[in-house]
């Protein structure tokens, strides 16, 4: 005698809830890849009226970037690795023998002003300008970005503990005015031109 056995019905009315609560714990505890970016606070427009000044060619270090991620650090074969020294040293008034000026041929010409906190301080007429290829990989150009930042970024670490005993960035958020003097001693002078074609050479 053969017996009609009924298979149980399984209750699928709770799936969807366990598939939204699974899909919201994938979303929660997967990580994604961002890229990258520059902490970069741009300057004012610049009126188109204004002619602007005259700049010496002894005031500006060429930084050039190809499409193969090579350096030419003005007019020389560089090195990301010596790059940050190098614009430290372009950066530093130096000064020549007896003088008391820093303004000293081949090296970029400097002012004297009164910063409040400092007092009388030579600050140089130095500009770092940086020009990458339209090839340039997205790391390199980024890689450098971060050299020239983190140039002006230890010359201000060390005038801030040399002048006021702390760390810049400590500085920046205790005393934002004795920061200000800091930031008006060595500004950050980096510029960037238009990506061109530079070749691999």
């Amino acid at each position: 005698m053969a017996y009609n056995r009924k298979v149980p019905e399984i209750n699928a009315g709770s799936m969807a809830d366990i598939a939204f609560l699974l899909l919201i714990f994938f979303l929660v505890t997967t990580t994604m890849d961002v890229d990258s970016g520059i902490s970069r606070k741009l300057p004012p427009p610049v009126d188109i009226n204004v002619k602007p000044p005259p700049i010496k060619e002894r005031n500006v270090l060429i930084v050039l970037i190809n499409s193969a991620d090579q350096l030419l650090v003005k007019g020389n074969i560089g090195d990301i690795s010596t790059l940050k020294r190098d614009v430290k040293e372009f950066l530093t008034p130096t000064f020549s023998g007896n003088t008391e000026s820093p303004d000293v041929d081949g090296h970029p010409e400097v002012k004297q002003v009164e910063i409040e906190g400092i007092g009388k301080f030579w600050v140089s007429k130095g500009i770092v300008s940086m020009q990458n290829d339209r090839g340039t990989s997205y790391k390199m150009y980024i890689h450098v970005q971060n050299e020239l930042a983190a140039a002006v970024s230890e010359l201000r670490q060390e005038m801030s503990k040399r002048y006021f005993g702390m760390d810049f960035f400590v500085l920046l958020k205790k005393d934002p005015e004795k920061a200000k003097s800091i930031q008006d001693a060595i500004p950050m002078a980096i510029s960037e031109a238009e990506p061109v074609s530079l070749g691999d050479k």
